[in-house]
């Protein structure tokens, strides 16, 4: 590395999905046929009535001009109806900030709450970009790992052994990212407990909340805890929900204090949301929720789909997920053997193997923890998907 670079900067890792993604459209630019599970990211257009009302943002001139850093007054206050609408929370519009995607809220989350030494206790398997945000912050992220065999879902007993007087703060996401994992309203409430007894700090990511399958419900940590709430941080966007992940509309939800101070962060750092974009979210946030359920209906038909077509796979044991748009197959069964003359020793050699001999893009449980797994975003055409999920079938061979 460079000695231009900062050893903070340069020492960030590079988010694996995008770089999984990023591969597979090199390679299909080259002409390959590759099938991409790697983005996390709808194949749906975003619904016409928003995209109509990001036109009619754009007949008024005031949408031109600079805006308040924490986000147009219409948004923050159509956030506040949506948080109780869907998430049976009361809160101000003061204490919401309009940022630019989830990243940014992430970001300034931890920037704003985490000091030099602080460690932030980490659920994984974890999204990639957390880690990251927390060493930028200046926190040690401690992971608390569980397995398939708990369905990727960690215990107040895990949090608590990992405790130290050094935890400042708790990562809790549900559904999740990597996984698809859903804590039941017991589950949240008994972490929710135990982090309110400690006094830490809760950050909470919520951006797949009407995401869930099987009649589980989405839970807010809040909800399930009220007395919570001037400890937690909640984070949010319309990425996911409404197909607007290029639109860049994400919000981070936190006690007056802490509000106060990121705001001040986001005014020197990227000042006000584009406009047309807080526009668009203002629509999709306030408006029905049908389109979405339409979505919901098909992420359902394909996550049965392929859990169905992974469990045949010899070696590979992939959990039914209850949320988001994800599965997070155990390979540990498979490492070791004989694929295509090679002998995989971690799961990002599999992988490896899968992109190169199969031409299927999935991305290695190394980016979200442990070796041994692979993710899969089931976000894709259903015709994609069955026909990925075949190429992996016939390369790794089939139980039947």
């Amino acid at each position: 590395m460079s000695a231009r670079v900062s050893r903070r900067i340069g020492a960030i890792a590079p988010s694996a999905t995008l770089a999984v993604d990023a591969k597979a459209k090199a390679l299909k630019a080259q002409g390959r046929p590759v099938i991409g599970f790697g983005a996390g990211e709808p194949d749906f257009p975003t619904p016409a009535y928003i995209v109509d009302a990001a036109r009619e943002a754009l007949n008024d001139p005031a949408n031109f001009r600079y805006t308040q850093a924490a986000g147009l007054p219409a948004l923050k206050q159509a956030i506040v109806e949506k948080t109780k609408r869907d998430s049976g929370i009361d809160i101000d519009a003061s204490q919401v900030i309009v940022t630019n995607g989830g990243k940014q809220a992430v970001y300034q989350a931890f920037a704003t709450v985490i000091d030099e030494g602080d460690e932030v206790l980490l659920p994984a398997p974890y999204w990639t970009t957390y880690p990251e945000a927390i060493r930028l912050a200046g926190g040690n992220p401690v992971e608390v790992f569980a397995g398939s065999d708990l369905e990727y879902k960690v215990t107040p007993d895990m949090l608590e052994a990992a405790y130290t007087e050094k935890t400042k703060a708790l990562i809790f996401v549900s559904p999740s990212n990597p996984t698809g994992a859903v804590y039941t309203p017991e589950e949240t409430k008994a972490i929710g407990e135990w982090a309110l007894e400690k006094g830490i700090i809760v950050l909470t990511d919520e951006i797949y909340e009407h995401l869930t399958y099987d009649g589980v419900p989405f839970t807010s940590i809040v909800a399930a805890v009220p007395a919570l709430a001037e400890n937690t941080v909640i984070l949010n966007g319309v990425a996911k929900t409404y197909a607007m992940t290029g639109w860049r509309v994400g919000w981070m939800i936190a006690p007056t204090d802490i509000t106060k101070a990121a705001t001040n962060l986001q005014s020197h750092m990227t000042s006000n949301v584009n406009n047309v974009a807080q526009m668009a979210a203002l629509t999709a946030v306030s408006g029905s929720l049908d389109a979405v359920h339409e979505m919901h209906t098909a992420f359902d038909r394909r996550r049965k789909a392929i859990v169905e077509g992974l469990n045949a796979i010899e070696g590979v044991h992939c959990p039914t997920p209850k949320g988001a748009f994800y599965v997070y197959a155990d390979v540990t069964g498979l490492l070791g053997k004989e694929i295509a003359g090679k002998r995989p020793e971690t799961s990002a050699e599999l992988a490896e193997i899968i992109l190169e001999e199969a031409e299927v893009a999935v991305v290695p449980g190394e980016a979200f923890g442990p070796s041994g797994y692979l993710r899969l975003s089931y976000a894709l055409g259903d015709e994609d998907l069955t026909e990925g999920v075949a190429r992996i079938q016939k390369l790794l061979g089939t139980a039947k």
